[in-house]
């Protein structure tokens, strides 16, 4: 505290002797920083917030969300009741919203992926927007964890299941409730179950 970090009620903060915070960091109540932990400054953690063996950058907010094995580039917003597991980068600016989880992934910068999704095993490109309940389904039945591709500026319409490996390309969109099996073009829109192309999309889309 006496080097510029702001704890708002030390007595429900629990902040391991690894952690490693920089000057204007604000540590909301009942949260835990443990392992091999770093806050760039800036960021507000917090409250109810758990993060683990993480790198978190400069000017970012964690609310309410568990986080860990994780890295958190500049102004990332996560939170409330998100899950960061091991293996997750957000780029800058990426906004990741209520009851998400990411693992193994990253998410290029200014993504937005605002409720209900899974990311796991993923490549999201920049400028990116997952749309609401979209899940990769990177587990077969032969236990391998595939790996899903999506390019930059897509759009992910509510409900995609994009089922790995598989490709989505720069610029393409997918349908509210897709099912996506085979590659989208870019500037594709593909819809359905499976999903299909059905045009290529145009400047007013």
């Amino acid at each position: 505290m006496l080097a510029g970090v702001t704890l708002a009620d030390p007595e429900s903060i629990y902040i391991e002797a690894s952690v490693r915070l920089e000057p204007d960091v604000a540590i909301l109540p009942n949260t835990w920083l443990q392992g091999a932990t770093s806050v760039g400054g800036g960021s507000v953690i917090g409250p109810n917030s758990i993060v683990r063996d993480s790198t978190i950058g400069p000017a970012c907010t964690v609310e309410a969300s568990v986080v860990e094995g994780a890295e958190l580039e500049a102004e990332v917003h996560v939170g409330p009741f998100s899950h960061l597991r091991p293996g997750a980068r957000l780029g800058r600016g990426v906004h990741m919203g209520n009851f998400g989880e990411v693992k193994n992934s990253v998410l290029g910068p200014g993504v937005k992926m605002g409720h209900f999704s899974y990311v796991g095993d993923a490549e999201i490109g920049r400028e990116t927007n997952i749309g609401a309940g979209t899940i990769t389904c990177n587990f077969d039945r032969q236990g391998r964890k595939n790996r899903t591709s999506v390019g930059q500026a897509a759009f992910l319409g509510s409900d995609t299941l994009l089922v790995a490996p598989v490709r989505v390309g720069d610029g393409a969109a997918t349908g509210a409730g897709s099912v996506v099996t085979r590659e989208v073009p870019p500037g594709s829109l593909a819809v359905g179950m499976p999903a299909r192309v059905i045009r290529k999309l145009s400047d007013d889309d």
